[in-house]
């Protein structure tokens, strides 16, 4: 008899990922992709967005005729601010404008100018001004600058509704991806900014409905329920809020690491968006206070150089371990000592100088200065007596001094590091699902690991 699974594309920018699950959500079946990127208008390096939906229905179809399974759901996870604009017939119009596309700063600046004051709108949209990494910009760009294409726009579908789109027909919109960083939403009224319909925006967003909709479909007989798709972020968040019963901080690291609380139910403050606080969205609409630290870039970059000056091979600084004594000497009289390619920061020197005379030394100085700066983005987005769990997952989760240091840096908080190589397709997978999770869900999926803060001496 076949199994019984639920079918999840999890779209990266790099890799397209398809996954089926069981009824208790373990992975029967993967298969990767990964497409050559195409140039838009501009020779801007974007999604092929038809070899994409070439291979969504492919693998779909192939699946389907096997055997060896019987696919109950469907859903869609993907990354955000990306909008494919469709016509009458339900064709795209245009290219998926890649988020790092850079648009003219004058229209920027106009439209703060006409819709400001620019922290104001940071504040109630919960999104700094970013160019087209707020997806609601590239709507505002296309309208003024590309006005004959707007006006063909039928509909304007995120990403992840794209994907339900090509398996349903049928357009919509979900809060995950209009609340994440996207400048449309206003998080104290709960609806579109006044600007969205002040420039007729609205017209070519489809209804909302909540991110656990499917859609019941027929196909060569089976009945399927198609989910609308998921924002990436709110979707590896899902399977904590759904399996963690007390408040908690989420630390996802990466190239970014998003820090992520999803327990603050009011809107930002003034000092909070001043601070470069942001909001995701939970799939029920509700707000998740956030700050995002250039992390994994910086460390890359650092690391680089670093391995270079002290003629180590590349990979050098995977072996190395937290060391007591290095740890003690460099607090002993601590000094800042490494300048940023990638943000900047208060306490940074203006050059990059330290004295030390091995990798190790020069390494244990780059991870307190780091993880320092990562405690300070937990800190803005949480009151860390009230919260006192914090999840980390990602890349960082196998660094050893990352770890130790952030446990003791963070010592009033029960650290828990967790192996989440699936978790925004399981948090598709457990969106369009009505079965509850138990406590034990982390353990028996994530490879939940505690960790004790090191003892000072």
């Amino acid at each position: 008899m076949a199994q019984k699974v639920t079918a999840v594309f999890d779209i990266g920018k790099t890799n397209k990922k398809f996954f089926l699950f069981d009824k208790n959500y373990k992975e029967v079946y993967r298969e990767y992709a990964s497409f050559d990127l195409i140039e838009d208008e501009d020779g801007h390096p974007t999604e092929n967005l038809e070899a994409l939906q070439v291979w969504l229905k492919e693998i779909f179809y192939r699946v389907l005729k096997n055997e060896e399974f019987s696919i109950k759901a469907i859903n869609f996870s993907t990354y955000g601010a990306s909008f494919v604009h469709l016509d009458e017939e339900g064709n795209p119009l245009t290219p998926l404008y890649n988020y790092t596309k850079e648009i003219n700063e004058d229209l920027v600046d106009g439209f703060y100018e006409k819709y400001g004051p620019e922290l104001e709108l940071t504040r109630t949209t919960g999104s700094p001004k970013s160019g087209l990494l707020n997806s609601g910009m590239q709507l505002y760009w296309i309208k003024h600058t590309k006005p004959e294409i707007f006006k063909k726009i039928k509909y304007s579908l995120h990403l992840p509704q794209y994907l339900s789109f090509v398996f349903t027909g049928i357009p919509i919109s979900e809060y995950t991806s209009i609340g994440c960083h996207t400048s449309l939403w206003n998080y104290e009224t709960k609806d579109y900014q006044a600007w969205v319909y002040r420039e007729g925006i609205h017209k070519v967003l489809p209804p909302i409905v909540s991110t656990e909709t499917s859609i019941n479909m027929n196909y060569n007989g089976t009945r399927i329920k198609v989910g609308v798709g998921i924002h990436d972020s709110s979707s590896a968040l899902l399977p904590y809020v759904r399996s963690v019963k007390k408040p908690f901080v989420l630390v996802s690291t990466g190239t970014w690491s998003i820090a992520l609380n999803p327990f603050s139910d009011v809107p930002l403050t003034t000092e909070e968006t001043e601070a470069g606080c942001i909001n995701y969205m939970r799939i029920n609409g509700k707000p998740v206070k956030s700050s995002r630290l250039f992390l994994g870039n910086e460390y890359k970059l650092q690391v680089e150089e670093l391995s270079r000056k002290f003629n180590v091979d590349k990979d050098y600084h995977k072996t190395i371990e937290f060391d007591y004594e290095v740890y003690f000497e460099i607090i002993k009289e601590f000094q800042y000592c490494f300048t940023w390619k990638s943000f900047s920061d208060k306490n940074m020197p203006k050059k990059t100088s330290y004295s030390y005379h091995t990798f190790e030394h020069a390494y244990h100085q780059l991870m307190i200065e780091l993880v320092q700066l990562q405690v300070q983005g937990i800190k803005k987005i949480a009151d860390t007596q009230e919260i006192d769990r914090l999840y980390v997952d990602g890349g960082f989760t196998d660094n050893d001094l990352y770890i130790k240091l952030l446990s003791y840096y963070l010592r009033g908080m029960k650290l828990r590091t967790t192996k989440a190589s699936l978790g925004s397709a399981l948090g598709a997978a457990i969106a369009i699902s009505d079965s509850k999770l138990n406590s034990k869900f982390l353990k028996k999926n994530y490879a939940l690991k505690k960790h004790v803060p090191f003892i000072a001496i």
